[in-house]
């Protein structure tokens, strides 16, 4: 399901991939068991700060608790800890997926990585369990050069996955800053 809705992401694009780039750019899966016990007081703690996933695609599987938060895009000028948070409520049955930095770096940031918390509960625990998709290691990327050949422009550098994953694991959950590593701006 996952390498079908990248296909059809990259696709819209308007790339083409061989197959062995498609797999060094989606080859890379890992699964977390995310379990957040209750807690007396939930607005004193985080269950996991604000962060955007590295890789391309993540696809979570939630219970029926809740607890997660999408940052909602924002005008530019909007000031710092005013940000909106917008609830995603469990759905029977549902995946959420979210969009990682890997894509968006890409797509030029055509593709924008899904800014996300988790929050706690004051009566029971949570659990979620995310399954990330992301590019081999090993694997240089970049914005794809058909994109930047249309937008005049390379808002990312190229990056090798470990070593952006090095940098995204340093930044400690600190919102989208893990971008700051690829930017060209």
């Amino acid at each position: 399901m996952v390498q079908k809705l990248l296909q059809a992401l990259i696709n819209n694009l308007g790339v083409k991939l061989a197959d062995s780039r498609f797999h060094e750019l989606t080859g890379f899966n890992t699964v977390n068991l995310n379990f957040y016990p209750p807690c007396p007081n939930p607005e004193l703690t985080v269950g996991i700060g604000r962060h955007s996933d590295a890789g391309m695609l993540t696809v979570l599987l939630q219970d029926n608790i809740g607890g997660l938060y999408v940052r909602k895009a924002e005008p530019d000028h909007a000031s710092p800890g005013n940000e909106l948070w917008v609830e995603i409520p469990p759905v029977h049955g549902a995946l959420v997926i979210n969009v990682g930095d890997s894509l968006q770096i890409l797509s030029n940031g055509r593709y924008q990585s899904a800014e996300h918390r988790v929050r706690t509960t004051d009566t029971v625990s949570r659990v979620a369990v995310p399954i990330f998709n992301g590019p081999l290691p090993a694997t240089k990327f970049g914005p794809f050069p058909e994109i930047v050949a249309r937008d005049g422009v390379a808002r990312y550098k190229e990056v090798v996955y470990e070593e952006y994953l090095k940098s995204y694991f340093e930044k400690s959950l600190d919102g989208k800053k893990s971008l700051e590593f690829a930017s060209m701006e």
